[in-house]
C-alpha cells in the first residue's frame, strides 16, 4: 500500500481549519488568557500541528503525567496509613490518660510535619515534572513552550495543552 503525501492544498486545508478551530478555543478564554495567546503563536501552533508527531508526543506526556500523579497520591497514603497504624498502637500503650495525651499530643505533630515534608517533595516532583514537559514541547518545536515557572506562562502552556488534545480528538481535514 502506498501513503499518499497531502498536497499543497490539502496541507493548506487543514492550516486554515487548525488556525480557526486554535482562534475558537482562544476567544473561550478569559481576556487575560486570550491577550496572551496572539495570531502569530495560534498560527505557528497550527503550523507545528501539520505533523501529528506532537499530537502524539502531548499524549504521550499526558499519560507519563497521569501515571506520575497516582503514583504520588499512592505515596501520600502510605504515609497516611502508616500514620494512622501508629496513632492507633499508642492507644494500646498502658499509661496515665495525662502521658496518653502528652504522646498523642508528639504523635500528631510528628505526623503533621512528615506530612507537610511529604508534600513538600511531591510538589518539587510534580514542578520538576512540569519543566520536563517544558522542554520536550519546546524542543519539540512548539510555539508557545519553554521552561519557566512563572505561574501566568504555565496556565498559558496548560491552555495550549488543552487546544491540542481537544484538536487531536477531532475529525481534521486532511
Amino acid at each position: 500500500m502506498d501513503i499518499v503525501s497531502p498536497t499543497p492544498q490539502d496541507l493548506q486545508r487543514k492550516l486554515y481549519f487548525l488556525v480557526e478551530q486554535l482562534q475558537h478555543m482562544a476567544g473561550e478564554l478569559p481576556p487575560k488568557y486570550q491577550m496572551r495567546l496572539p495570531y502569530e503563536l495560534l498560527s505557528g501552533l497550527a503550523n507545528s500541528l501539520l505533523n501529528d508527531t506532537i499530537f502524539e508526543i502531548v499524549k504521550g506526556l499526558m499519560e507519563i503525567q497521569h501515571v506520575t500523579e497516582k503514583h504520588l497520591f499512592q505515596q501520600r497514603l502510605q504515609l497516611l496509613n502508616q500514620q494512622k497504624i501508629e496513632s492507633q498502637e499508642t492507644s494500646l500503650l498502658s499509661v496515665t490518660d495525662e502521658e496518653l495525651t502528652a504522646i498523642k499530643t508528639a504523635l500528631h505533630k510528628k505526623h503533621k510535619e512528615e506530612l507537610k515534608q511529604l508534600d513538600m517533595k511531591l510538589v518539587l516532583q510534580l514542578d520538576q515534572k512540569v519543566a520536563d514537559q517544558q522542554g520536550i514541547l519546546e524542543k519539540a518545536g512548539v510555539p508557545g513552550f519553554y521552561v519557566t515557572n512563572n505561574p501566568m506562562e504555565i496556565q498559558v502552556q496548560m491552555r495550549l495543552c488543552d487546544f491540542i488534545i481537544r484538536l487531536s480528538k477531532m475529525d481534521i481535514p486532511t
